[in-house]
């Protein structure tokens, strides 16, 4: 394995993150911190608990989620899509750098950047209210799996785009309420039982659902369940990319 090429490809990456600070840092902190006046403060104040636990902190594990899944898809696509758009991608072609080792250059920049954003996060709700974590382990686990994947799937993106308009359709217009309606501010529970069945098939209920299981223990989902869809999608993910590789899809033309 090329370590130095590895190593390469992902610092470059990492030094466009300290490049651009504001933005892929400072702004995301902003926002979910807002997330937390408004839905914790102002909604919290009318919902006291859910399942035991006070709303302020019920709802920090669906907005570490909900942050963790847009900065990894976009960090993953963007990572891969700007070489293609200015053509220096067919200077790491024909380096002598295998496929398996750009993937883990450019998904382990953009799975570090969202943990990164991530931890900061939940040391800043502990600004706002009390965290406690139950099963750390777990959600160690669930986090790294989480990042992992949704990294892959952004490099899957980034492949796809052929322009900036595809590059920001999946991360604007079907991430965005895919996680909104994955449980990331509501207990399923509290959903009329059409509607719950209907939220088992989105596949964020999973990823926030055994995110908040490891802290608080009480999830929508068997925590079991959630880490077999999680492992599911990663799978699926690394099967796509073997294929896109073999067969040079939108990476060779």
């Amino acid at each position: 394995m090329n370590v130095e090429a590895i190593k390469s490809i992902y610092f470059f990456e990492m030094a466009r993150t300290r490049r651009t600070l504001l933005q892929s840092v400072v702004s995301p902190v902003i926002s979910t911190s807002l997330y937390f006046i408004v839905f914790g403060a102002a909604i919290g104040s009318r919902i006291q608990e859910v399942e035991g636990v006070s709303y302020g902190a019920f709802i920090t594990p669906g907005l570490i989620m909900l942050t963790l899944l847009g900065q990894c898809i976009s960090n993953g696509s963007f990572g891969i899509y700007f070489p293609k758009f200015t053509g220096t991608i067919y200077e790491v072609l024909s380096a002598p750098v295998a496929m398996s080792e750009i993937l883990l250059g450019y998904v382990g920049a953009a799975a570090t950047k969202g943990l990164m954003i991530g931890v900061i996060i939940l040391l800043t709700a502990n600004l706002f209210v009390d965290i406690r974590i139950q099963h750390p382990g777990m959600m160690v686990l669930f986090f790294l799996l989480t990042a992992i994947t949704f990294s892959l799937f952004g490099f899957m993106i980034g492949i796809w785009a052929a322009n900036f308009e595809q590059l920001n359709l999946i991360p604007m217009l079907v991430v965005p309420p895919l996680t909104f309606l994955g449980g990331s501010f509501y207990s399923i529970n509290m959903l009329p039982p059409f509607w719950q069945a209907v939220s088992h098939f989105n596949p964020v209920l999973y990823l926030v659902s055994g995110f908040r299981w490891s802290f608080f223990g009480i999830a929508d989902v068997n925590p079991l369940v959630s880490l077999g869809m999680i492992s599911l999608f990663l799978l699926i993910c690394l099967g796509s990319l073997g294929w896109i590789f073999k067969t040079g899809y939108r990476l060779r033309s």
